[in-house]
């Protein structure tokens, strides 16, 4: 019995996985393919914590929802250490993925706005809707390095039709896709902003340990009674595939709040898995190991960045230099009038004849919440081998697919 269609929820496949897919179908076909377009950390899970997963799969029960003590106990340790936090493993909740905690967060409100700077990432507005919520943003732009500027959060929170429903700002930093992030000044005008207008913030923190200086502010420093942080294993450990997140829910918010999370969690994905968790426990106790591991990375990536960042500058391209994690987002802008000459006058358009022409995947601006006709895209400089270059002693011996798919993209750009 087919289902008819009006009764089916319009949902789309995250444009991110779906990117994936289509490189890995090229590269099948023996069609180069320059895997720009998928964000997933290229470094090796640490072999200790490896070693921890596989000494750990005997472990089959059900942990407790709001996740092993042990495991939040090191992860509280942990990021107060590494990042002065003021975390409490009573207010961590674990689960299967920060993506899927995203969700129980949205989902725990019975009503609410939510507030997304464009760009932002993929799958907050899908499910911000999915919770039932509407959706509403606050477009930046290159001038400003993509950031959300403290008088535009108050302008927007000042003319709410709905003031009374409350209102969630997801707030990625470094950020996905920008790789831009903020400075202790602009986190304290913002938080003042939020502070007037009873904001409550999810701060997504996935990439913070990713950032490129060695001190930074995060901004629950400055708005503790009601910024949610989330984060987890996948890009600091390099673990996507274990699905491992946590979300600290400050007091502030109430235990009410807190207890409608985890009653969210139950009816979804129960706990995270067992033997993971051990794993992630070892990887946060061991604070050292971390840091040597992090130092490592954030080098890497920094030289990839500038590498990146210049020679697409050089091409014509508008681009930032990153300040955190592996991405870049580039503005085609000044070739406008060359492109809509070829009938590429959208993002996907851009980014479907990159595709076609040079094998170079990347993502189109309108997938981070970018109107269609933005000629922008994401760049995600991850397309190398992570245990490779961490083992040479020049970073550049390794990156020659890096180098080439962004040689690929100034050629095209040349020949239009």
């Amino acid at each position: 019995m087919k289902i008819n269609e009006t009764h089916i929820r319009k949902s789309k496949h995250s444009q991110t996985l779906l990117i994936n897919q289509l490189s890995l179908e090229r590269a099948q076909k023996g069609e180069t393919v320059f895997k720009f377009g998928f964000g997933q950390s290229p470094f090796p899970v640490p072999c200790e914590i490896q070693q921890a997963l596989a000494d750990a799969t005997h472990r089959k029960e059900y942990m407790s929802v709001q996740g092993h003590k042990p495991l939040r106990e090191a992860i509280a340790k942990f990021h107060n250490a590494l990042e002065n936090k003021n975390m409490s493993a009573e207010q961590i909740i674990v689960g299967a993925g920060s993506k899927i905690l995203l969700y129980c967060l949205l989902a725990a409100f019975e009503r609410a706005e939510v507030v997304l700077p464009a760009p932002s990432w993929v799958s907050y507005a899908p499910q911000a809707r999915l919770s039932g919520h509407t959706v509403s943003w606050i477009e930046t732009n290159f001038a400003d390095h993509w950031k959300l500027k403290p008088e535009q959060l108050d302008r927007f929170c000042s003319s709410r039709a709905s003031p009374d429903i409350p209102l969630v700002l997801i707030f990625n930093y470094p950020s996905n896709p920008t790789g831009q992030t903020y400075s202790t000044l602009e986190l304290q005008a913002l938080a003042t902003i939020m502070r007037n207008h009873n904001v409550v913030v999810i701060a997504d923190e996935i990439y913070s340990l990713l950032s490129y200086e060695k001190s930074y502010s995060t901004l629950d420093e400055f708005y503790p009674q009601a910024s949610i942080v989330t984060s987890g294993l996948s890009k600091w450990c390099g673990a996507g595939g274990w699905r491992l997140g946590f979300a600290h829910i400050p007091k502030g918010l109430g235990q009410q709040y807190f207890q409608a999370v985890l009653g969210v969690a139950s009816e979804t994905y129960s706990c995270a898995p067992a033997p993971i968790q051990i794993a992630a426990t070892h990887a946060y106790e061991n604070q050292k190991s971390a840091q040597v591991f992090l130092q490592k990375q954030t080098k890497l990536l920094h030289e990839i960045s500038h590498f990146c960042a210049k020679r697409l500058q050089q091409a014509g391209v508008k681009v930032h230099q990153a300040q955190g994690g592996f991405y870049l987002f580039l503005d085609f802008e000044r070739f406008m009038n060359k492109l809509n000459a070829k009938g590429i006058n959208q993002g996907e358009h851009l980014t479907h004849a990159l595709m076609r022409d040079k094998g170079v995947a990347l993502l189109p601006g309108n997938a981070f919440g970018m109107p269609d006709k933005s000629l922008t895209a994401r760049l995600a400089f991850v397309d190398f081998d992570g245990k490779t270059i961490l083992d040479v002693p020049s970073p550049q011996m390794a990156l020659s697919r890096v180098r080439q798919g962004i040689t690929e993209i100034s050629d095209w750009l040349k020949a239009l």
